[in-house]
Formats: C-alpha cells, structure tokens, sequence
C-alpha cells in the first residue's frame, strides 16, 4: 500500500529546533528558526486501539489498531495490525473505561487541539488486572519489524501544529515566550518521537471525573514491579517539587548554608524504612526528549543511603535496573573528587559515544538496537563537600541531580551515600555545548552516588563493587578516572576481550596523552613536561604492556581506564578470601594496624588487584592488554602537581611488588597450565631485576656521569683545563642532589615551585653535557683497536635504544620518536633523582592527594518516621521550584561563572601514629642512601680517565660499565621480543 501523501513531508522538527537553539543561543523571534507548521497537503487522521483480550491470572495481552487516512482528494485508506503487547502477572490493578485524552502530557486548553492531534484511548475493564509494563523502544535508527508503515506513520511523529502550541524558546533563554494568546499552561511544546502506547494508570480511587483529576489518563507506563526482589511493591514517593540551593552558583557560600524555596511538610511511604522518592525532571528538559514513556525518562529516582556499601542489598535498597529487570551487561564506574566540569564532561560524554557506538552493531549477537539499556553509568563522587560545583551543574543539565532533595538523615540513621538515578537523552562535551539524537546519541543509563563524607578512592570502588554490582550482576566493569576520555570504540574493543576468551579476568586499553591536536600531535608538546610524560606512556604501552599480556599477567591494570570480569573478582562464599577482600583490606587498616610497608602497598590499588586475580586459588585467570582500546588522559604540565602524582605511583608500585615477589608461592594454588605457570615465575623474576635496577638507580645515573665527564680529561682527547670544568660540575651535581633531599624532607612541591624548577633545569644542563661526553667517547673507542669491550658497549648501546626505535614502527606508531625523545633523555635524571628521591623521603605520607572529613554536616534536613511505614519529609510545593533551579544552573554553565571553593579539613593524625610512620620512613632512606652511596664509592674509587682508552685496559670502572649496559640491553631485548609476539598473536588472533 502507498504512502499516504504528504506522510513525512515535514518541516524541521522541534528536537532538531530545540537543540540548535540549545547551541547557538537561538530563540523563536531572533531569526534562528520558523515556528513549525505543517504541511499544506498533510492528512488528517485518527487512531483508535482496541481488543485486548484478558485470560485469567497470567494472560497474554493483544492490540489490533486500526487507522484510517484520508487523501488530500477524499479518498479513504485504511489498514488493520496486531501487536502483541507480552505476558502479564500479578493482576493488582483496575482500568479506566473510555478513558479520553490528549496525546501530550502537558496542561493544554483542550479547546484548542487541533482534530488530526485528538486520540481516543478505550481500555478494557478487568477489575484485577494489571498489565506488567515492557516498553517498546524507541529511538533514532531503532526499527519495529511487528508494526506494518502505515502503523508506523499513524504511530509516530505526532505533533501539535502551531495553531495549538508555540514553539519552543531557547535553550539558553530564561523567559517564557509567547507567539499568540493561545499559549496554555505550558510556553514551549514538548516533542515527541516515541511509540504512542496506550497504557493504563495504577488508580486508587474507583471513581475519577476526567474533568478534576485528567492526570490519572496520561499516556504513561503503570508502574513496574520488582522481580529480583520479592516483595518490593512499594512505589517510590513521588516527589513534587524541590528544594532549591545556590550552593553551586558562582561563588559558593557558607558551608551548611541552604536556600530553600516555599516548603511543606509531607508524610510520605518509606520503601522498607528507606526513603525513596521518584521527583519529576524540570519542564524545560522534558520539552526537549524524544522519549517520556517512562519514569526513567519523566523521574529522576532519588534514594538516601543509610548503611555501608557492603550492607546495601541486605537492606533492601536496589536499582532501576533491577525493577525493570534489565540484564546488565557492562557496569562503568567513573570516579571523581573535585575535577571541574570540563574533566567531567569530557569523560561523560566520550563514554556516551561509546553506547552509542554499542548501538549501532546491528550485527552483533549481544548489541545493535536499543541495546543501551545493557550499560550502567556510574559515577561515583568522594564527597559531597568536595565535589566541583559546576559538575553538579552538569549533571542537574542532564537531568540526573535535583538541588535540595538529599537529606543529612532518616529515621534517626546517618545518610552515607545520595545515589540518583536518571537515564539522559541528551549528553554535554568538553565545551559544556549540549548534544542528543541529531548527533547520534542514545539514552544513557546514569547511577550518580554522591558519598556524604571524603573516604577515598578505594572507598569509591567499594560501592561501585560491593553495593551497586552487586545489585546489577554485571558481566564487565569497567573503571574510569574523571579526565580520561575512552575514545567511541574503546569500551567495545574492551569487551570483546571478555567475550572472545573465557578466562580473561581483566584487560587494559592505551592511556595516551593529550597533547591537545590529533595524531598525537598538539602544542602540549611544547612544554617538555608533558612531551616527556608522552614518550614515557608510548614507550611503556609498546614494549612494558605487550610482554606482560604475553605472560598474562599485567602487573598494574590503570585504574584511569580498565576492566574486569565481574564474576572473577568475586571472593570465596566459604572463605571470604579472594581479589576484592584482599583489595579492599587496606581501607580498614587505621592507627598501629596499619604499617608503613601495608599502607603504602595500597596506594597502588589497581595493582593489587591484578596480583589477586592472576594468583587467585584452583583459577586460571588472566590479564590482556587491548591496543585498540584507547583512552585520552591529561597529564600533570606543571612540576608540583607531577611530581606529587609521581610520589603515591612510585611506592604504591614499589611495595606491590615486594608483596608479589613475597606471594608468589599462590602461583601454586591456581590452575594455570604448567607452561602458564613458568611464565608467571618469569614474569616475577623479570619484576624482581626492573625492581633492583630502580633501588640503585641514583647510584648509577651518578657513576655514569663520573665516568663519562672523567672520560674526557684524558690527554688523547686534547683538552685542556677540562678537569676543572668537571670538577665544578660534579660539586655542582653532588649540591642539587643534596638539594632534593632537603626539598623532599622540608616542603611540599606545591610550596616550592620555582626551587623544584631549579633543581630539574640544572639536571637538565648536567644530562646535555654528560650526553655530549658519552657521545664523544664513543667516538674516541672507534678510533683506537675495536677490542671485544668496545664491541659489547656498541652493541649494548644500539640494542637498548635501537628498540625503541624498532619496536616503535613494528607498532606503526613512531610519531612520538620525533616530537618527544629528546625531552624524555633531557628528563631522565628527574626521573631518577627527583621523583625517587621525594617518593622515599614521604613514605609516611600515604595520603591519595584527599583532604579528610572527620563529621558531614548537617545541612540537608532529616527524615523522622511517623509510624506505619510513613514519614515526614520537607519537600517543596511546586514545579516552578525545580524550573528555577534548573534555568540557574544552565546559566552557570553558560556563563562560567567562577566558583570560590572552601577549604576543606585538615587530616589530624595522632602523633602516636605519625612517628611511627616516620620512624619506619627514616629506616628505609636510611638504607636506599647508603646503599647507593657504597656501590658508587666501590665503583668510582679508582682511575677513571682511562675508563674510554683502549690502551688501558679493562678497569673495574669500565667492566661495571659494560655490565650495566649488557643488562639493560638484555632487558630490553625481552622487552621487544615480547612486544613482537603480541603483534604476531594479535595478528592471528584478530
């Protein structure tokens, strides 16, 4: 059958409309667009549902719609479909008869509707039954095969024309605009693109005058019930308005200040003694969402935590997901503490493109589809005082946080965590500029825990693992850090790893960093900071993750962007031992319980972690390393904030490993192969030799620069006056390297910029002149007789740098060889003294970069129980509270408006406690100095002029040299053969 005329002849549509305007600041009278008309030709018509048939308790319930059209000469086309509507239990409820009304969810003048915009409902009495909701989705790119076209077009795409409704206002305007008189309760008509699904409303009153109460026959879903957990049939409160704070606009006031706006008390339900409430998203974004079936995208869920993370199913809080009985498939979990809204967005949205890539696999046997309602977002904040007020902005944008619904307590029981639950049509990126459908986005599942007190990253993973995946039973999560922006590909390219192999317990993409253009290439690299830092992370993805994936155990999966199968991670039920007992032991740890040697170790979390899982007992899990999964990182462009990072990564890393190397007997308990078993022993030995190089790193960095300035003085050479140069420079070298420890030992590097800058730029100037000596005997050995000494120094020294090189263009990624090599060489010293030295002298300090908070304050109200399962809750008495809230923080992200953030508490540790740390951190520089101070002593208390002279023979100095650089040419030699065969696997494997 033909198409209707005039069928899809339309002009631009409202969402089109609405989110130009959004972006571009355009209203209905400045010229950015025409009102929506429709067509001239555009037919008339009707739709009417009908027949459902009721067959007793448990009983399958049909549609047969049929629609009539008439042609632009009169003529009458008309079709019949059948669509079944799925199984229904439980019949609880009763039906309104001949329930009549408008398509639109808005108050309008019903005098004013035009005839082709006018549906009648007509619903079949069943005085206990009660349909279970399954939505049909609907979405760009989403098709109905059931529905015949012409169903289709009299299903979808129903509009009021502009004689019923005005078009919408800007976005970014904050006055109702008006065209005509006829504007009614709403100024801006709502668009919607979705299935027109005629669902009856739970009702409890069996007389209801359509007149007084129309509300009870809107086009919405009765409300689902729980399936995982029996016995939840209470509906969350429905929350009707808001209390309002300008705690995050501009400026941010007084802490424990709170605006609130024309508040009541109400008495409302609690959910098993939780408070539970189900508040309406502001007018203006609902305008704006192709879809408001449902109370996912009509309510934000709003649920006030009262117990630990790990108590959390036992006490019958539970999730969306769970009550749509939804199956999860990946859980990302995105932690933050006072990023700013660009980090956050920027993060944010690069996830929102991975979903909807996911969604466009129609291929695939698990995505395609409508398929986003596999994946959870979850972000997790560590607390509510230190959150960056414009991320809360962002997230009441998307309309996933509400101003002044949280509350300090219920029932007399401490609020831990406010978790919000929204699904977002709409996404904003790194420029705060809104994006939905037009740019391909998908509905996104959003879980917002905001945690009442600071207590830390691992206590953040803690609700991500113990509370809220417990509830959704994922398959994958995947761990992000607010400034990490996975690129649209890399969470598939993650979970394709899972899904190709069973045993794959976690896997890693390519931290890249973001120089600030594409390829790699950006004026960030005109700092020679951040240039550096990209040489380090190209480098270590090439060679370090490659041969780790080999062995299949990587030894630190980032905890910036990784993931791990749910169902590995999971402790013994008869034990209690496994991966997140042992990874979550740290948190608990206070006062004498918690050594040095321990709490350090778990600074360096995500090592933990990996350890766990590839030793964990009658297991053969392993680690991959994904190339293609890539994500975008900022990196620290200043010395403070580097090095401070550079400090809680090096003993976090260096005690982990002396944990692995001490349990590596667990290798024995698992059920690798034997074959897989030996490569973990590798791995571990492999570990222990990077590990011994790095204690004695100080050593050797200064024996090198002895040797090869000392080098110079020999009279084959020819010059003149050069020892006094030398010895200049080595007091020179010996002051900054003394410098570093009064620096690390006295001030923090946020405190000492300019003299940290100092100490780097003369290491810097040292390493050129030492690099110019080295380069200079070389050349003086190819000169004289080419014994096997001089041999082995060539070719070590070809080996170790000749890798980077080649490893680089097997990886067809040599680009950063150029840009940023010689700002890594220049910073090597940095690396080894600087960064090494301030990490020792701080072991005590095993803080992870968070202020503390000792008490949460009590500035949101409390929930105090009436009885009977009912409490008192202050809630505010109308919508326009949650509109003005909203408007406000639109125009604090239009407008950036600066934010003064308070200081946060201080952490007081006993003093008991913080000598004992420092005892202990004493003990061990006491030992890294001195050690290092003996092995230069033994191998510089010689003649070192002839160390580059063929003519001299081999002296202690130039056969410690020489073994150096075999080893380290060893070491990189495994390195690219490990790197070969990862491409090669890769290669077959696909």
């Amino acid at each position: 059958m033909d198409e209707p005329t005039g069928a899809h002849e339309h002009a631009l549509s409202r969402y089109e409309q609405t989110l130009e305007a959004l972006n571009h600041e355009t209203t209905p009278h400045s010229g950015g667009y025409e009102p929506y008309a429709p067509p001239a030709d555009a037919s008339v018509y009707t739709l009417t549902e009908g027949g459902h048939d009721v067959y007793g308790h448990a009983h399958n319930l049909s549609a047969t719609s049929q629609a009539e059209l008439l042609g632009e000469h009169g003529s009458t086309q008309s079709w019949t479909s059948t669509q079944e509507l799925g199984v229904y239990v439980d019949p609880a409820y009763q039906y309104a008869a001949q329930g009549t009304y408008a398509y639109d969810q808005g108050t309008y003048d019903q005098g004013t509707y035009d005839q082709g915009m006018y549906h009648q409902g007509t619903y079949t009495q069943g005085e206990y039954a009660q349909p279970e909701y399954y939505p049909r989705e609907h979405y760009p790119r989403e098709h109905y095969p059931q529905s015949s076209p012409a169903y289709e077009y009299a299903v979808h795409d129903q509009r009021m024309s502009n004689g019923s409704s005005d078009p919408p206002p800007s976005w970014n305007s904050h006055e109702l605009v008006y065209e005509d008189e006829k504007g009614g309760a709403y100024a801006t008509e709502p668009t919607y693109d979705g299935t027109l699904t005629h669902t009856a409303v739970p009702m409890y009153d069996t007389s209801v005058d359509i007149n007084t109460e129309p509300h009870m026959f809107e086009a919405q879903p009765a409300y689902p019930q729980a399936t995982t957990h029996e016995g939840y049939e209470e509906k969350p409160v429905e929350c009707g308005t808001l209390v309002s704070s300008t705690q995050h606009f501009g400026p941010a006031p007084p802490r424990g200040w709170q605006q609130r706006r024309h508040n009541v008390n109400r008495n409302v339900a609690l959910t098993y003694g939780n408070l539970v409430l189900n508040c309406p998203i502001p007018t203006k974004l609902g305008t704006f969402l192709n879809r408001r079936d449902t109370d996912e995208f009509t309510h934000m869920r709003y649920s006030a935590v009262t117990c630990d993370p790990d108590e959390f199913v036992q006490n019958n809080f539970t999730l969306r997901q769970n009550i749509y009985n939804r199956h999860t498939e990946i859980f990302i979990g995105v932690t933050m503490y006072n990023e700013d809204e660009h980090l956050f967005c920027r993060t944010l949205h690069g996830v929102m493109k991975n979903i909807a890539h996911l969604c466009t696999r129609n291929k695939s046997r698990v995505w395609g589809d409508g398929s986003w309602n596999k994946v959870v977002v979850g972000i997790i904040s560590d607390g509510r005082k230190n959150i960056h007020p414009r991320v809360l902005d962002c997230l009441s944008a998307l309309g996933v946080y509400q101003e002044g619904v949280a509350k300090n307590m219920v029932d007399n029981k401490e609020v831990t965590a406010h978790v919000y639950e929204y699904t977002t049509q709409l996404s904003l990126d790194s420029k705060t500029q809104f994006r939905g459908a037009e740019k391909g986005m998908v509905p996104v599942q959003i879980l917002f825990c905001l945690k009442e007190k600071n207590a830390k990253k691992i206590n953040s993973h803690r609700w991500f693992f113990n509370a809220f995946s417990r509830v959704l039973q994922p398959n994958v999560c995947v761990l992000l850090d607010v400034g990490t922006k996975p690129e649209h590909k890399s969470i598939y390219s993650l979970w394709k790893s899972f899904d190709r192999n069973s045993n794959v317990a976690g896997a890693c993409g390519e931290i890249t960093v973001d120089t600030g253009g594409k390829a790699g290439l950006g004026l960030g690299l005109l700092n020679p900071l951040v240039a550096a830092q990209n040489f380090e992370y190209k480098i270590s993805n090439i060679l370090d993750k490659t041969l780790e994936s080999v062995f299949g155990y990587i030894s630190v999966l980032p905890g910036a962007f990784s993931a791990y199968r749910y169902i590995a991670l999971l402790d013994d039920p008869v034990t209690g031992k496994g991966p997140l007992a042992s990874y979550f032991k740290g948190e608990f740890l206070h006062g004498g319980d918690a050594d040095v040697f321990t709490s350090n170790m778990y600074l360096a979390e995500d090592r933990i972690l990996c350890f766990e899982l590839a030793a964990k007992a009658n297991s053969n899990w392993v680690m991959k390393y994904v190339s293609s999964a890539q994500g975008v990182t900022d990196v620290p462009n200043r010395l403070p904030e580097f090095i401070s990072q550079r400090r809680r990564w090096l003993n976090g890393a260096f005690f982990s490993a002396v944990y692995s190397l001490t349990h590596a007997f667990q290798y024995s308990k698992t059920a690798h192969s034997g074959w897989r078993k030996m490569t973990l022993v590798f791995a571990t030995f492999y570990s222990f030799l990077n590990m011994l190089i790095a204690w004695f790193g100080v050593a050797n960095f200064y024996i090198f620069f002895r040797v090869l300035t000392k080098g110079l003085e020999n009279k084959s050479f020819g010059f003149e006056g050069i020892g006094i140069l030398n010895e200049v420079l080595h007091f020179i070298y010996v002051g900054t390297l003394v410098a570093c420890f009064i620096l690390a030992l006295g001030n923090r590097p946020q405190g000492s910029t300019w003299k940290y800058t100092a100490v780097v730029a003369i290491f810097a100037l040292l390493t050129m002149y030492m690099l110019a000596a080295g380069v200079l005997c070389i050349i003086k050995l190819f000169q004289g007789d080419h014994s096997s000494t001089f041999a082995q120094m060539v070719v070590s020294l070809v080996a170790t740098y000749g890798v980077y090189i080649v490893a680089s263009i097997f990886a067809l990624d040599p680009l950063h060889l150029i840009t940023s090599s010689l700002q890594y060489f220049i910073f090597t010293p940095t690396y080894i003294n600087v960064l090494n030295i301030y990490a020792f002298c701080n072991l005590h300090d095993i803080s992870w970069g968070t202020k503390g908070d000792s008490a949460a304050p009590r500035d949101l109200g409390k929930v105090t129980s009436t009885g009977q399962g009912m409490a008192e809750v202050s809630l505010p008495s109308a919508q326009a509270d949650i509109d003005t809230t909203y408007e406000e923080a639109l125009m604090n992200l239009r407008e950036h408006r600066v934010v003064i953030q308070g200081s946060g508490g201080a952490d007081k540790e006993a003093t008991k406690k913080l000598d004992y740390y420092k005892n202990i951190r004493t003990n061990v520089l006491l030992v890294w100095c001195l050690s290092n101070a003996l092995l230069a002593g033994i191998i510089l208390d010689t003649e070192l002029t002839g160390t580059f002279n063929p003519q001299e023979g081999n002296t202690r100095t130039r056969v410690y040299v020489l073994v150096i650089l075999v080893f380290v040419a060893v070491m990189s030699g495994i390195r690219f053969i490990g790197s070969t065969l990862y491409l090669m696997l890769r290669f077959i494997n696909g």
